[in-house]
């Protein structure tokens, strides 16, 4: 029986490629180069920051490009970030209904934290990890440590998110994967993954995740 969801953050909980756009083009200007669309942007994310800016500046320029980045993104992030539509009815309900939740993200959990507490969902995730603080996804040592966090066994867990990177994720920790089409990966690729399960939208997690006895 599933009693601990674990989540990817953005494309699956929240929005926030307007920011990640803008700072990402911040970084772009520094360098002489054009802006990036949103749609663009949309499908580069999701590997890490470093990777992100290797992609869009060249290795050589990846350290100031983070830097650039994130001078921009610590202003932009809270008032451009929102959650995804059904979102946070859905979490809320999953908390009553006596799962517990955590966010897994390749999103600095420094940043993720601060977002979800400013949109007033921190509470319903009391543990988050992202590169900051364990290995990037696909390396499952995020999902190890909520197992351990949460006294929870893998039989007893699943991760929702929006990409291939979240399912080789899930692959790799041997827990069921469901997939959700708001993000980077297109509702045809996700499928073809083979998912446990792939929601229409994201409300449809509380179809599977009946209440749970105390």
């Amino acid at each position: 029986m599933i009693r601990c969801i674990l989540f990817d953050l953005d494309g699956t909980l929240l929005d926030s490629y307007e920011p990640i756009t803008e700072s990402l083009n911040a970084a772009r200007a520094a360098f002489g180069l054009g802006a990036f669309t949103r749609e663009e942007v949309v499908r580069m994310v999701g590997h890490g920051l470093e990777q992100l800016m290797a992609q869009a500046l060249g290795q050589s320029n990846v350290a100031e490009g983070v830097r650039i980045f994130r001078e921009r993104y610590q202003i932009v992030s809270l008032p451009k970030s929102r959650l995804l539509p059904g979102v946070e009815p859905t979490v809320k309900e999953l908390s009553r209904r006596g799962y517990r939740m955590a966010v897994v993200t390749n999103k600095p959990a420094v940043f993720s934290r601060r977002i979800l507490q400013h949109l007033s969902v921190s509470d319903l995730f009391p543990v988050l990890y992202g590169p900051d603080l364990a290995p990037a996804k696909p390396n499952p040592e995020m999902i190890f440590r909520c197992l351990q966090d949460f006294t929870c066994e893998p039989r007893e867990a699943v991760l929702v998110g929006d990409m291939l990177v979240d399912q080789e994720t899930a692959r790799n920790a041997g827990i069921p994967f469901f997939a959700v089409a708001t993000g980077s990966e297109s509702r045809e690729n996700l499928l073809a993954s083979r998912p446990q399960r792939l929601l229409d939208k994201f409300e449809d997690l509380l179809l599977h995740l009946p209440a749970l006895s105390q």
